[in-house]
């Protein structure tokens, strides 16, 4: 295990290194998922954790809601890939005093999710652990994955999806508030969160790179930044004109500032992409920027600009 300090990024970047990219790898270590080629189509794969007291804790999530958070995360990695999914495998690391009644709740969260996204899990593995977890491998297929290297300066940067509903409803949770009012929508958005897989197949020909925001608008957005060796520009006043109502009233609420939800929160699993601005989906808002240069940076609206940092890291 890296040592404690360590960031993410820098394991990555280690184990880029240390695994060379086989020469059939599209796409290997560092995107949403990898990429073989293959005669009719690539086949796109992924592989996503979850894990109690990581990721989770029971006493806010029925066993239900955790198997279907599991699939819905691990197949958004293909949404924001553009991929159609063929089948999942599923590692579940089960505690001792886990029952068979257990079981057959968190399974049948998972067979609701696999039934939705039309994603069939085909197997896996069982084993027994100290805490429950369940690890997660998705294969798909796409004619052309759509990565996060394509942003170019110019573009616009959009978003699909909600902003921030899940951190705050993760929040209320944490404050031991029953769910109530707007923050239901924020608690419901963290239980049963929704892999995008039409929205990313519908960008085809209209964005050039993509991610899905799991672990904070930063932090995503600096993975488009890096792969992409531009400069993302975060705009205030579109970020804050294409968030939620039930959002702006949770947080209020919570007396937390609603971007603090947005820019630092994650698990919302809504889509992060670049492109033309003649090009951009009906579905798409447009909240910020590309320009030349590196790193991320949010400007307000008097036009500063300052350096964003932050986000979920799973190393720290």
């Amino acid at each position: 295990m890296p040592k404690a300090g360590w960031s993410e990024r820098q394991a990555v970047e280690l184990l880029k290194k240390l695994f060379a990219e086989p020469r059939s790898a599209l796409v290997g270590i560092g995107d949403d998922a990898a990429v073989i080629p293959r005669s009719d189509a690539p086949l796109v794969l992924t592989i996503d954790a979850c894990v109690e007291h990581v990721h989770f804790e029971r006493r806010w999530l029925a066993l239900a809601d955790i198997g279907w958070r599991a699939t819905q995360a691990a197949v958004s990695d293909l949404a924001a890939m553009g991929a159609r999914p063929l089948a999942a495998l599923c590692n579940v690391a089960l505690p001792k005093a886990f029952g068979r009644s257990d079981l057959a709740a968190l399974a049948q969260g998972q067979a609701a999710a696999a039934r939705e996204l039309g994603c069939p899990l085909v197997g896996g593995n069982l084993t027994r652990a100290s805490e429950l977890s369940l690890t997660t491998a998705v294969v798909g297929s796409a004619r052309a994955p759509l990565l996060r290297s394509g942003a170019k300066a110019g573009d616009e940067l959009w978003c699909i999806g909600e902003l921030g509903l899940a951190a705050a409803g993760f929040a209320w949770l944490k404050s031991g508030r029953k769910p109530k009012g707007p923050a239901r929508r924020c608690v419901d958005a963290w239980r049963r969160p929704r892999a995008l897989l039409a929205a990313g197949r519908a960008l085809k020909d209209r964005a050039r790179a993509c991610c899905d925001v799991s672990d904070g608008l930063v932090r995503d957005a600096a993975h488009l930044a890096e792969a992409s060796r531009v400069r993302i520009v975060i705009e205030e006043r579109a970020l804050l004109a294409a968030l939620s109502p039930e959002l702006g009233e949770t947080a209020r609420l919570l007396g937390a500032p609603a971007l603090d939800f947005v820019l630092r929160g994650g698990e919302d699993y809504a889509l992060l992409c670049s492109g033309p601005a003649d090009r951009r989906p009906r579905r798409a808002r447009r909240i910020g920027r590309v320009q030349r240069g590196r790193g991320v940076v949010i400007e307000q609206p008097s036009g500063r600009q300052i350096a964003a940092s932050g986000g979920f890291d799973h190393l720290r």
